[in-house]
This record gives structure tokens, sequence and C-alpha cells, in this order.
């Protein structure tokens, strides 16, 4: 889990809105970014002005590559079949 603190009322509005819809949000702090779900987030009013600690479960990273590679050839062999039988 990681934590973050922000005073950005539009940043903390977002994450509000992420954990209501279960959505995973994108937060950047300090050079790093880190993807995941909303757990919690909490004003605190001690400080002025206010400040919303945000708790984010990090999703796992995704593969690199996120399609198949293509199987041109064995459409085109089977084409190639159905052709030929049918000339027959």
């Amino acid at each position: 889990m990681f934590t973050f603190e922000t005073a950005d009322q539009k940043e903390a509005r977002r994450c509000r809105i992420a954990q209501f819809n279960g959505r995973a949000i994108t937060l950047r702090s300090n050079g790093s970014t880190v993807t995941g779900m909303v757990r919690s987030i909490v004003e605190s009013k001690s400080t002025d002005p206010s400040v919303w600690v945000v708790t984010l479960i990090p999703n796992p990273p995704r593969a690199s590559q996120r399609h198949p590679a293509a199987r041109h050839g064995a459409f085109a062999e089977d084409r190639h079949r159905t052709n030929s039988s049918s000339r027959m």
C-alpha cells in the first residue's frame, strides 16, 4: 500500500470519486507514478490549508505486449486449401 498527502482539492475529489465508483486511479508524487485502487481518503483538519491522506493499493504491473502476435500464415494456408479442393 502507498500513502500520499495532497493539498489539492481537485485531486482529493478525483480520489473520492474513483473510490466510490471502484475504479483505478493514477497518482503522481515526487517523480513516481502509481496506479491502483483507492483504499481510503481522510482529510486532516489539523493543518491549514487542509491536507488529504490517500491510501492506494497498487495494481500489478501489466505485460509490455498487450496483444498476441497475429497468425497470418495459418489463415492463408486454410484459404489456399479451400480454393484448391474446389477446383477438383
